[in-house]
């Protein structure tokens, strides 16, 4: 019982470090940028955002399933958006525009391991992730009073 419980502690350990390593400082970078737009480019933020999180939903799993908790959804949605960031990173480097995109599916995954509840050992991260979440929760209601 124990084993299993030291290897979900090193797999999260490793999580959050690929977090730090990849996700951070294009977070850090999404939300400095939004919170210093005037009013007129924050729409811009909030689809980049929503879009990003509407691509990362896991496609293969079925949502309304008793047997999978939040968790495990926000889980596969922030795993989703890594792998999406690691392959923009190689193909779109120089492009602002798809550097923004990628920031954005960047924020995405560290708000969803921040629901998933991944950073509860790291203050800073909890605190970025926080932040992110705050972000797609305005992003998702100004996508939907808009949309109607």
């Amino acid at each position: 019982m124990f084993g299993w419980y030291k290897t979900e502690q090193r797999e999260r350990r490793r999580k959050v470090r690929l977090d730090e390593k990849y996700l951070e400082s294009r977070t850090r970078r999404f939300l400095k940028i939004y919170l210093s737009a005037d009013e007129s480019r924050k729409p811009q933020f909030y689809r980049a955002v929503e879009e990003a999180s509407r691509a990362c939903h896991p496609a293969g799993l079925d949502l309304t399933s008793p047997e999978l908790d939040d968790s495990q959804i926000a889980e596969a949605t922030s795993d989703a958006a890594m792998k999406i960031v690691l392959e923009r990173i190689e193909s779109k480097k120089g492009d602002r525009t798809a550097e923004f995109v990628t920031d954005a599916y960047a924020t995405v995954g560290i708000a969803y391991h921040r629901a998933a509840g991944l950073y509860i050992m790291d203050k800073e991260m909890q605190e970025l992730g926080t932040a992110a979440v705050h972000l797609l929760t305005i992003a998702t209601s100004y996508m939907r009073a808009h949309n109607e």
